[in-house]
């Protein structure tokens, strides 16, 4: 790229979500800032991403920075395109005891949502919303005012058009190939497949092709993780790649509306009981979950997700289904929540979606400079939703201290600050 800047006071690797906002955030502050991505903006897992937006975490940091992010989806719902329809999870008994310390959590942060329990409220809840509801033995619902889903592409590329108009460049068809450090550590320079870039500050936001410039940086593929009852798991995968489970039926997005013809919530549904086909065709007597929600043409919704181990092909970029089950009890799970959706099974496609994801050592995420001018923005999968990072990360490029991203350091693998891991018997959850 014959006009690729030669130098950046802070070079952005990533056009997806962490970085477009870290680069917005910046720009607007008057910073040089320029964006380098090896495709183009929202080629990766923030352009496939299921654009779900929610703030059901068990871990009050999570929850805490999920809040901050709302605000800025719910900032610009045009540009973003954000639909602000809340969100809502529903579990049997064994979730009951989480989902209510979520909900206080939320209570306490401002956050607005309600709960409800018991099997007759909890269907009394959804009934008043879907006529045709019919799920059995969910005694928990946390319903969330707040949140909803975006599209995409479509969010990407908004949050492209303001880091541009706040002045910040982005150099799409650009890749990174290594690091120029000095004595100290510090990188002086980016090499790149348009040559070099001379820099201050290097901010490293790439989802799930973390783990590639993470070994350019000679940073450790495996650690030792430190518990807070003293134990230790010794040399621990840094990074776990896990396939996400998402389909859609070409079903019209309305097809989902509440039966006073409102866009709906994004639902999250995790059952014990036995998932049947329309046919009456036990499918499975595990645990299953599933989410779903209105896509442009289409609905939309995943699963959980494929654990795959500590290394995966990221390039080209996975897509489609990889489970052969996952359609038939994706579509039954709609169809065990809503009458409207028997049969659909026939109308299952398959598209770019659900793809990797690349998991730290604790399944959540890092965000702290790894060296004294590169910062690494590693989300852990939870990315898309996270908008407020890039704001996070910009104060603190710029001298400040982020209360929200202090207990996402790297610290805390050694030290036993870890965050609380959920007794969920739904691993996504």
């Amino acid at each position: 790229m014959a006009d690729l800047p030669k130098s950046a006071k802070h070079l952005v690797i990533g056009a997806g979500v962490h970085g477009l906002a870290t680069a917005w955030f910046l720009a607007e502050a008057g910073e040089d800032v320029l964006v380098v991505d090896k495709d183009r903006v929202a080629a990766g897992a923030s352009g496939i991403a299921c654009g779900v937006i929610r703030n059901n975490y068990f871990q009050p940091a999570m929850q805490e920075l999920m809040a901050a992010c709302v605000e800025i989806w719910e900032s610009d719902p045009e540009a973003f395109s954000y639909h602000g329809t809340g969100y809502i999870a529903l579990g049997p008994p064994a979730q009951e005891e989480e989902l209510a310390q979520v909900f206080e959590r939320q209570q306490r942060i401002g956050y607005d949502s309600e709960l409800h329990t018991g099997e007759a409220e909890v269907a009394a809840h959804m009934k008043a919303m879907f006529g045709d509801w019919r799920a059995e033995g969910l005694t928990a619902c946390l319903h969330e005012h707040v949140g909803g889903f975006a599209f995409n592409q479509e969010s990407m590329h908004g949050l492209a058009d303001k880091a541009r108009a706040a002045g910040a460049a982005i150099a799409e068809g650009v890749e990174v190939t290594g690091f120029d450090s000095d004595a100290s550590g510090s990188v002086t320079a980016v090499q790149t497949s348009a040559g070099p870039i001379e820099v201050e500050q290097v901010v490293i936001a790439v989802g799930p092709w973390v783990a590639s410039l993470w070994e350019m940086l000679d940073l450790p593929d495996s650690i030792d993780v430190h518990h807070p009852d003293g134990s230790v798991e010794k040399d621990k995968p840094m990074w776990t790649y896990w396939y996400l489970q998402e389909g859609e039926v070409s079903l019209p997005p309305a097809t989902l509306n509440t039966d006073d013809g409102s866009e709906p919530p994004v639902l999250h549904v995790d059952s014990h009981a036995p998932l049947r086909a329309d046919d009456g065709t036990v499918l499975t007597e595990e645990p299953w979950g599933i989410y779903v929600k209105p896509d442009r043409e289409s609905v939309q919704g995943g699963a959980a997700p494929l654990t795959v181990g500590p290394e995966f092909e990221v390039d080209p970029y996975p897509t489609g289904t990889v489970d052969p089950k996952f359609p038939d009890e994706w579509c039954a799970a709609l169809s065990h929540c809503l009458s409207r959706f028997e049969g659909c099974r026939e109308s299952y496609v398959q598209v770019r979606s659900g793809g990797a994801g690349a998991f730290t050592a604790d399944n959540f995420p890092v965000f702290d400079r790894m060296r004294d001018n590169v910062y690494v923005a590693a989300d852990s999968n939870h990315g898309y939703k996270m908008i407020a990072v890039g704001k996070e990360i910009a104060a603190e490029l710029q001298g400040g201290h982020s209360t929200l991203l202090a207990p996402f350091r790297f610290e805390r693998f050694a030290t036993g600050r870890l965050h609380p891991v959920s007794q969920s018997p739904y691993p996504w959850s």
